[in-house]
């Protein structure tokens, strides 16, 4: 995508704007059991950036969800923001902040080892276990 292609999007109370080009346009689908406990579902995100633009970040509370990650959300209406990946200082940004983002393709679903049985996705895409993604993102070696 080109800075023509940049995305903006916002909380349900306007108090924090984001702006950003994602590096292509995909979603990816969260089945870990704290992603699902933070929103009641997979989280559906759009790809890692390092460069968002954000406006209204004093109205963003930070919760340390582990050693490695934060999730982001509006403390003035709560609206879920993004994934905080430390080791990258990347961001997720959750993808229903961004009107653009609505033709994008789901192409990967992580801790498909961790999916309950009431919800599924149809169609064709990478699905990675807990371990395969630790292993892909280097999460816990030294």
């Amino acid at each position: 995508m080109t800075a023509a292609n940049k995305l903006e999007g916002q909380c349900l109370c306007g108090a924090v704007t984001v702006r950003m080009t994602p590096p292509e346009p995909h979603v990816d689908a969260c089945h870990c059991g704290m992603c699902r406990r933070w929103g009641g579902s997979a989280l559906l995100s759009l790809r890692m950036v390092t460069d968002p633009e954000i406006e209204g970040a004093e109205h963003i509370t930070r919760y340390a969800s582990s050693e490695w990650a934060e999730r982001g959300f509006c403390r003035q209406c709560g609206t879920h923001l993004f994934f905080f990946y430390k080791p990258k200082a990347s961001y997720s940004f959750t993808s229903g902040l961004f009107g653009g983002a609505d033709g994008f393709a789901m192409v990967e679903e992580i801790f498909i080892d961790e999916k309950p049985a009431y919800y599924a996705f149809t169609g064709t895409r990478e699905r990675l276990t807990g371990a395969e993604v630790m292993a892909k993102f280097g999460v816990g070696e030294s």
